[in-house]
């Protein structure tokens, strides 16, 4: 069917074609036929022929959603772009379904593609995690992904003894078809959301992440032996490094330590290198209970109380750990590096040691930094050694540096938590001199063995980063344009890693280090394991792999058992040996990336929720904070200790300010205020959300819109009280009475309303306060008016140049309009709006005037409900308006500040 002369066949065509005659045979081509249409690999047309989806313009992939309700396919095709797909395309597609999606629209340059769902091949969700919400007859959850943004229904039956607030696990029953819900039932009752502990489990079980270890997973890990024979390492051939001083270097809290390293100077003045990883794959047999459970699992994930372990602690605790003054079995690697820091020699063998020491990050940079004279005392034959290490490891760093690679230097932290997990404190991750030593040898180990076993040709599991993405690198670049920056050496289209390092290298200390090093990591793709090696971007390496972690990765693991059988077998493997690993390495390495990011998720989960939590009873206190990311809707601060929260838009009280992408930046549009990423800002905590998981500052120096800038009197921005303030209009019936005016009521036919307080003198940037309720009545400078005022308004302002005067409309003298203001008036929402510089007035809730034409009904906003305007005549001219608005008066006067207003709703 992929062939080019293929045309969609019958399946009596198909049958005629393959010559089928025999019942049982023709009965298995059709079960074939079905699993095959099943599986998405291909499809039945409306005309009941068969053919591939890649024919048929359809691209089969992963669903990526969004909480907004969006979606992206990652195709399975990878030289394949991905695919946009709207909310109204996704059928009834969830995140992580694998569907069959139509490509319906391309960009000029073949880059955006937009599609729709046609199929869904697999489901990926069939548990959802969420707050159980009785209502007697049926329930609902609502979910904690925030992916899944529709409601998951539960018939009556389906309650399972859940009560209203308690967080619950439900298995899908039904998936949405149409407009109607997924139906599901409930399967486990987690316990009430504010009970403690809840909040971890339910995370855990949103992610799925697997708990206890099944019982025949645990019987072969007991089968594990605790102490290591002696006749084993004879029988195995294992070399003996067990008189070397080989130590560990951990974190103080590590109980599985996979990695050891000695270093030695040789007679040549050379260095010699040797990293010794357990050797966990001798143990956890291919095929075995234990080694389908680790690739099930992927990795070990730590949250932030708690660690989910890839392989039982039987084994990464206890004869996989590399133990002080025990015997371990490990695989090592051993590097001899020569002045210029180049690989002279190495090898890679099978191997047994017994570590001298312990050691912890804190001991190490205590002895190299002379901190300790009591650590170094006790250390004191070991301090030669640490110092040779640190010598190695600034040397291999500056040789790293040099070729290249990109080295973001951004703060970690760890949430301290108490035995009843509420959080004490974050404290930031230290990177001293102890974590680099440990960095760069594991570097150099992963370099050496994938370059070793990428020319011997062997199947293998690399560690890849692709380049970046073209239109991302051209959107970053024109990004640190505006910082006066350019990325230098660009070749054609591509970017060496050098260039962004140097302008690491260059920003290093600066206000705009924080923004630039961000948007240069987001314009970076992810690593990932791939069964080829395309090398990694990020580290300017070409061949990369992860050998040193396999109590806690299953890629390291699985590389393992293939080194000690390429060493076992004499440097080669059998041709059928070959073809099997080759046709799982695929599988294995989308298996650990996939696994690895629902690890990261879930990790990144814990971490914001503790964060959330840790900042409840911070409510209202200040904290000095810097600008993290702006957006659209707001802006991301982070504090010292690297809790983020964000201001919204709407407290951002003193200015109106507007999202400006390519510098992005928030710019307030009258005090021209720029607020950009890595500035520092002193903020409050607002709120807590522990439903999200979200923190709302609001700005500490804020000072709110000024009262004469917004609408008279009291009566201020949102038509609220209105005072009593002016004297009645001249001429009119009865005027209203101030609270009215205030709310924009109407005020009689007259050009009177008493709410708008006195009339406000122009102050130096040309405020004008309208008098009375029509928006804008009169002015000072102005005549009287003609009409009284909008269509429901309250008292608005003209804002325009040195002096403004009232808008035409406002008074008789058509030249009293102040230069091309843009005006609106502010009621209580239901006033008269003029944007840009013509009017758009509701009219009675029947639709929307504009000042362009008096007699058309013109709606005009912009995608997000905004108005937008465009410079015609009669700048500020509202719509003709009903007479229960105040007359069928044009009316100007309003606040001329921006170029668009937000529409309010009723």
């Amino acid at each position: 069917m992929r062939e080019t002369a293929y045309k969609p066949m019958t399946y009596q065509e198909l049958e005629e074609h393959f010559g089928i005659t025999d019942a049982g045979e023709f009965k298995e081509f059709l079960k074939m036929l079905n699993r095959l249409e099943q599986e998405g690999q291909i499809i039945l047309t409306r005309t009941h022929r068969y053919g591939v989806p890649e024919r048929m313009d359809l691209v089969r992939g992963r669903l990526q959603a969004h909480a907004k309700g969006f979606a992206f396919l990652i195709p399975e095709d990878r030289d394949h772009p991905d695919v946009y797909i709207h909310a109204n395309d996704l059928k009834s597609a969830m995140n992580g379904d694998t569907v069959l999606v139509r490509v319906s629209s391309k960009s000029a340059g073949g880059g955006k593609l937009e599609g729709e769902v046609v199929r869904i091949v697999n489901r990926a969700i069939t548990q959802v995690v969420g707050v159980f919400q009785n209502n007697e007859s049926f329930g609902f959850i609502i979910p904690d992904d925030k992916r899944i943004n529709k409601d998951l229904f539960v018939p009556r039956e389906g309650f399972g003894g859940a009560v209203d607030g308690e967080k619950v696990v439900a298995e899908i029953v039904e998936y949405p078809e149409g407009r109607s819900a997924a139906v599901g039932r409930v399967i486990e009752i987690l316990g009430h959301k504010d009970d403690p502990g809840v909040d971890i489990l339910s995370i855990i079980r949103k992610h799925q992440l697997p708990e206890a270890f099944p019982d025949e997973v645990m019987a072969e890990a007991q089968e594990a032996p605790d102490v290591i024979d002696e006749a084993d390492i004879v029988r195995q051939g294992r070399r003996d490094l067990r008189d070397k001083v080989i130590v560990t270097i951990d974190g103080e809290d590590a109980k599985d330590l996979d990695d050891a390293v000695n270093v030695e100077r040789l007679p040549n003045g050379n260095i010699k290198l040797g990293v010794h990883i357990a050797d966990v794959g001798y143990y956890v047999q291919e095929g075995s209970q234990l080694d389908q459970e680790a690739y099930n699992r992927g990795c070990s994930v730590y949250l932030v109380d708690r660690v989910i372990p890839m392989l039982p602690h039987r084994l990464s605790n206890g004869i996989c750990s590399l133990n002080p003054k025990v015997d371990r079995f490990t695989l090592s690697c051993e590097m001899e590096f020569n002045e210029q820091m180049k690989v002279v020699k190495h090898d890679i063998f099978t191997s047994v040691i017994r570590t001298k020491e312990r050691m912890t990050y804190t001991n190490v940079r205590k002895i190299l930094q002379g901190e300790d004279p009591e650590v170094t005392e006790r250390y004191a034959d070991l301090v030669e050694t640490f110092q040779l290490m640190k010598e190695l490891a600034l040397k291999l760093r500056a040789n790293r540096m040099r070729r290249g690679a990109v080295d973001f230097d951004f703060e970690e932290s760890k949430v301290i938590v108490d035995e009843n997990g509420k959080p004490v404190d974050i404290v930031k991750r230290e990177r001293s001199i102890a974590e680099q030593i440990i960095e760069e040898f594991m570097l150099a180990a992963n370099e050496t063995v994938a370059e070793h076993f990428h020319w011997l040709k062997v199947p293998f599991i690399y560690r890849i980063h692709e380049d970046p993405d073209q239109e991302k690198l051209m959107n970053f670049m024109a990004f640190v344009a505006n910082f006066g920056y350019a990325v230098k050496g660009g070749k054609g289209n591509k970017v060496h890693p050098r260039a962004l390092q140097t302008l690491l290298e260059d920003i290093q200390g600066t206000k705009e280090q924080t923004v630039i090093s961000t948007m240069m990591l987001r314009s970076m793709k992810q690593a990932k394991y791939d069964a080829e090696s395309t090398g990694h971007f990020g580290l300017a390496a070409e061949f990369y792999t992860h050998f040193t972690s396999p109590i806690r990765r299953y890629p390291d693991l699985v590389i393992h058992r293939v080194i000690r059988e390429v060493a076992e077998s004499g440097g080669t493997l059998s041709d059928a040996r070959m073809e099997y690993l080759a046709s799982r390495m695929h599988d294995i390495a989308q298996q650990s990336s996939e696994r690895e990011r629902i690890a990261v998720e879930a990790e990144r989960d814990t971490e914001q929720l503790k964060k959330a939590e840790f900042m409840l009873d911070k409510v209202g206190e200040e904290f000095p904070g810097i600008i993290s990311s702006v957006t659209s809707f707001g802006m991301f601060i982070e504090l010292e200790n690297t809790v983020e929260g964000l201001i919204r838009l709407s407290a951002m009280t003193d200015d109106y300010y507007h999202f400006h992408e390519q510098h992005m930046a928030l710019i307030g549009e009258r005090t021209s205020k720029i607020y950009r990423i890595g500035d520092e800002v002193k903020i409050r905590v607002a709120r807590v959300n522990m439903d999200d998981h979200t923190i709302d500052f609001e700005m500490v120096d804020m000072k709110p819109r000024q009262r004469g800038d917004f609408g008279g009197g009291r009566g201020g921005f949102d038509g609220g009280g209105g005072g009593r303030g002016g004297k009645p209009g001249k001429g009119g019936s009865k005027p209203a009475k101030g609270k009215d005016a205030g709310r924009g009521k109407a005020g009689g036919k007259g050009k009177g309303g008493r709410g708008a307080g006195k009339p406000g003198r122009a102050a130096a940037a040309g405020i004008v306060a309208a008098e009375g309720e029509g928006a804008g009545a009169v002015a000072p400078g102005g005549k009287r008016g003609k009409r009284g005022g909008a269509a429901k308004g309250s008292g608005g302002v003209a804002l325009g140049s040195a002096v403004a005067r009232a808008e035409r409309g406002a008074g008789e003298d058509p030249g009293a309009a102040s230069d091309g203001a843009p005006a609106f008036g502010f009621g209580s929402g239901k006033g008269g709006y003029a944007s840009g510089t013509v009017a758009v007035a509701r009219d009675a809730g029947r639709g929307y005037r504009t000042g362009e034409d008096k007699g058309s009904r013109r709606k005009k906003t912009s995608a997000s409900g905004v108005f937008v305007g465009a410079r015609e005549e009669g700048a500020g001219e509202a719509a003709p308006g009903r007479k229960r608005g105040g007359g069928k008066g044009k009316s100007g006067g309003g606040n001329a500040t921006a170029a668009f207003v937000r529409k309010k709703k009723k």
